[in-house]
């Protein structure tokens, strides 16, 4: 798994590849939180999420956007995600840590996930994603 910053003009444009669907919607997940809060560590807080889109770049978009939302609102930073899709149904364990204004101020507001140029393809044995954070 790994994931890479790549140019944009304004918002900040990831790169996401991973040998298994599941892994790249975790590391997609993980690196929102890179981007907002500069690092992650793991911690002991929990939050399951189910979402249900038409495909899977939708899915990624809706998961994404909870990830951003579970954040914000319950002052969570996700350090990893336990993610099990079946077809475009995903359910996952978020898991991480509290927001602290100490550690986590090293990174970019984003205020949401582009479905313009969203990406996720298949090939050579790697799922890559390209995906735009607005900021």
């Amino acid at each position: 798994m790994s994931f890479e910053e790549l140019e944009h003009t304004a918002d900040v444009r990831i790169r996401v590849m991973s040998a298994t669907l599941e892994d790249l919607f975790s590391e997609a997940a993980r690196a929102l939180m890179v981007v907002m809060y500069g690092e992650v560590h793991t911690g002991e807080m929990i939050r399951r999420v189910e979402i249900e889109a038409p495909d899977l770049e939708s899915l990624m978009q809706a998961f994404l956007s909870e990830v951003l939302f579970v954040s914000e609102v319950e002052s969570m930073v996700v350090s990893g995600a336990d993610v099990r899709i079946s077809g475009t149904r995903l359910a996952a364990d978020l898991s991480g840590e509290p927001f602290s204004r100490d550690r986590h101020l090293g990174g970019r507001e984003v205020k949401g996930i582009a479905m313009h140029g969203l990406s996720l393809r298949y090939d050579h044995d790697t799922y890559i994603l390209e995906i735009i954070f607005d900021v």
